[in-house]
């Protein structure tokens, strides 16, 4: 714990004494003035941020996490049988909405974090700021990259192969720099909000393609034998199917009244959990143990079309809402409190479209020159997704339980809490571990095989 973090704390106000049972207490509520808001007072500012209601962080992060989840977990129930997938996904979902709960408290708890880097300094100081701004920033840009090439996919599909991949991939990168360039996420709530519906629509197509086309034989089990290795590959997409939290920080900073958060995070994981739940086991119960990854590949010709062309709002608008997250936690590593966050002044618009340039066109040349991509993906999802969606949870419960509530003797008065906080640490290391593991090895594997293309290839 930081010295550093130690001053921030005394500013707190008076620890709530209602909590919980399972001692998974109410955030407390700082004085006015003892800790300052990421934004302040915006009255008198050019560029207001806190313009979002929580209906539409909401969608954002549906947005972000569904057309994931939606396209592998599918493929996860023909690997590891239905039962296993199915009771896996609907346990993670109630995971990640308890993770989330213990970020919005201690969000609100220190006002003052903006992103993780800001969590990761109160509770490590210096190195654990360094560390997390990192994690984030390199997530997000290969999140973007993710996209780049579900793009490329779909408009190779809706053309028949008509251009170059490459050229789709330009195409689609412009796209995504254009549509991150507002300053402000509340240029781009109605946005977050398309993209939510369309991968919604995307989903229930997909479901009625697989239900109109079912293939013939398919094969359906229940549990399927296998190793370490081919579970924790396919239960990957479970996983990380729930990875949108490492930005919810960013979202609550941008929201009118951040104490309504929570009733984002409900709409979110009950939303996503149900929607992966009935998705996967329809597909899968439709089309069997050949179904592909991402599913909609395992479609007929017109309806993996028709899919495609609907999930490609989705990924143009996720892929701009992660290249907006890596420049902006970069903007304000370097112009935070100063009038070019709040101003329209050519130095804050011309480093801001840089920033917004660098992370589509890092992404766009990984995505392009590098033909691991894809593996190196889920080897930042291992290293980060792991910690910002599960582990690091822990660790705000465990920092602000001890040092807003009676340090150690605090933590002893609430057993079942403290457990779980720990467990929560020990499985997001787990994740961390064993999917770092899985994605090392399938990249040996690849080139083994000799799976591993050329850069800059149609």
């Amino acid at each position: 714990m930081s010295a550093a973090s130690n001053r921030t704390l005394d500013n707190k106000a008076e620890a709530i004494d209602t909590e919980d049972a399972i001692g998974i207490y109410p955030a407390k509520t700082a004085e006015k003035g003892a800790a300052e808001d990421v934004f302040g007072d915006e009255e008198d500012h050019a560029i207001r941020y806190k313009t979002l209601s929580w209906p539409f962080v909401a969608a954002f992060m549906i947005a972000e996490i569904v057309s994931n989840g939606m396209l592998t977990l599918p493929n996860a129930m023909a690997v590891v049988g239905i039962v296993p997938s199915l009771i896996l996904t609907i346990f993670l979902g109630i995971f990640a909405l308890y993770t989330a709960k213990l970020l919005i408290d201690f969000k609100l708890n220190h006002p003052e974090v903006h992103n993780m880097g800001d969590a990761g300094y109160i509770m490590f100081g210096p190195i654990g700021r360094e560390i997390l701004s990192a994690g984030t920033v390199i997530f997000a840009i290969f999140a973007v990259g993710s996209e780049i090439l579900s793009g490329q996919l779909a408009l190779s599909m809706l053309s028949n192969n008509g251009l170059c991949a490459v050229a789709f991939l330009a195409i689609f990168s412009a796209a995504i720099f254009l549509l991150s360039l507002p300053r402000t996420l509340g240029g781009l709530d109605w946005l977050g909000l398309l993209s939510a519906i369309f991968i919604t629509i995307c989903g229930f197509l997909a479901m009625v393609g697989a239900g109109a086309n079912p293939v013939p034989g398919r094969v359906i089990v229940a549990t399927v034998p296998t190793t370490f290795y081919e579970a924790f590959l396919a239960i990957t997409g479970p996983v990380f199917s729930y990875a949108v939290l490492f930005r919810f920080f960013i979202l609550i900073s941008e929201m009118r009244k951040p104490e309504d958060a929570m009733k984002a995070a409900w709409v979110l994981q009950g939303f996503s959990t149900a929607f992966y739940a009935v998705f996967s086991v329809v597909v899968y119960v439709y089309i069997g143990s050949t179904v592909a990854s991402p599913a909609l590949l395992s479609l007929p010709p017109v309806w993996s079309k028709i899919t495609f062309a609907l999930g490609l709002v989705n990924f143009l608008i996720s892929g701009a809402l992660y290249a907006h997250t890596a420049a902006k936690l970069i903007f304000f590593r370097f112009f935070r409190r100063s009038r070019h966050v709040y101003s329209h002044t050519p130095l804050g618009w011309g480093v801001w479209i840089f920033l917004c340039f660098a992370s589509t066109g890092i992404a766009f040349v990984f995505a392009t020159a590098v033909p691991i991509f894809s593996y190196l993906a889920g080897i930042t999802a291992s290293l980060f997704a792991s910690w910002y969606t599960y582990g690091v949870a822990g660790f705000f419960w465990l920092y602000d339980t001890f040092y807003l509530r009676g340090g150690s003797d605090g933590l002893k008065r609430r057993p079942f809490g403290t457990m779980l906080a720990t467990s929560t640490v020990i499985a997001g290391a787990f994740m961390c571990v064993a999917g770092t593991y899985v994605s090392a090895k399938l990249i040996a594997d690849a080139y083994r095989e000799g799976l591993v293309g050329k850069p800059f290839t149609c």
